[in-house]
């Protein structure tokens, strides 16, 4: 089949990757326009426009699709599909019918679970054991709400980030595109709708939404840290209102006697109370400094003894 492959960040290099090696034709490839990224600010494409360019093909980075002129030039495609992985643009409705077989989205949740932007980070705070991804054809209406063609499932293991939960899904999602569009062109598969139960929605995790609050159990802000990171990035606050960056934590079971936000640093260990039993911090990143172990961060900061984090929160 003849795609027009829609993408931007890092995750959909895979799909992108595994759909020029498959027997389809990647005729074009869809992004969003360079950003300014970088300590100097400066203009960079996405990574898919990088990768695209790469292997010689053309490549279109439209700020809307709502313009007549880049509705004509994808309609001149002539695409039978139109693959989409996080490209981060809403579809236009008059653009839903032009590829022969839909616009097939690859969405890194089992839908109808974690609807929205930040699937991955939502089910690893919810405590998921198991998620997956699911291909479906974008309809008009509610994000994320289209009929599935494909799904697969993924389980969440008990120290996975969203960078390490994503970097999986997005290589075993790549394999489930594939096959989704192999079977369609095969004239294999029928789209089914999603069912009406077990919906939960993940909009984008914003900055505020990664504050730990240590009043919560350790479980809950291990968890808000792991899907946190990398991005966002959890953080708490020291006394002076600065920002300081948490890296994963481990729950330390055995110290029940810290309140919530209270710091006890030894020489090679930094534990930090919360709603039930205190957590060992692992890497910290103070503002405007590298990340470093938190050990090393409590010597150089000579820590008061009554320090408390968060107390703002």
């Amino acid at each position: 089949m003849r795609l027009l492959f829609a993408g931007t960040p890092t995750p959909a290099l895979a799909s992108l990757e595994a759909l020029i090696a498959s027997r389809h034709e990647v005729v074009a490839v869809l992004t969003r326009p360079d950003a300014r990224a970088g300590r100097g600010r400066t203009l960079a494409p996405s990574p898919v426009k990088a990768r695209a360019l790469e292997a010689g093909i053309p490549v279109l980075t439209p700020r809307t699709l709502r313009d007549d002129d880049v509705v004509e030039q994808i309609r001149t495609l002539g695409v039978d599909a139109a693959p989409v992985v996080a490209y981060g643009n809403m579809i236009p409705s008059g653009l839903l019918d032009v590829p022969t077989h839909g616009w097939v989205n690859l969405h890194f949740s089992v839908l109808p679970a974690w609807r929205g932007a930040a699937p991955v980070q939502h089910a690893i705070m919810a405590g998921d054991e198991v998620t997956g991804a699911t291909t479906f054809v974008i309809q008009d209406g509610p994000v994320d709400t289209g009929p599935v063609l494909g799904t697969l499932t993924e389980t969440i293991r008990p120290r996975d980030t969203s960078g390490d939960l994503l970097d999986r899904l997005a290589v075993a999602g790549a394999t489930l595109l594939v096959r989704t569009l192999d079977a369609l062109e095969a004239g294999q598969l029928q789209p089914v709708p999603q069912p009406d139960e077990g919906v939960s929605r993940a909009p984008k995790v914003e900055a505020e939404d990664a504050r730990v609050r240590w009043s919560t159990p350790a479980h809950v802000v291990d968890r808000r840290i792991r899907g946190c990171t990398p991005a966002p990035g959890a953080w708490t606050t020291l006394p002076d209102g600065s920002r300081l960056g948490l890296g994963p934590v481990t729950v330390a079971r055995e110290v029940t006697d810290l309140a919530p936000g209270h710091v006890r640093a030894g020489k090679r260990e930094v534990l930090v109370g919360t709603g039930g039993h205190a957590v060992l911090l692992g890497e910290v990143t103070p503002q405007g400094k590298r990340p470093m172990p938190a050990a090393d961060w409590a010597r150089g900061a000579r820590l008061a003894d009554d320090l408390v984090l968060g107390a703002d929160a």
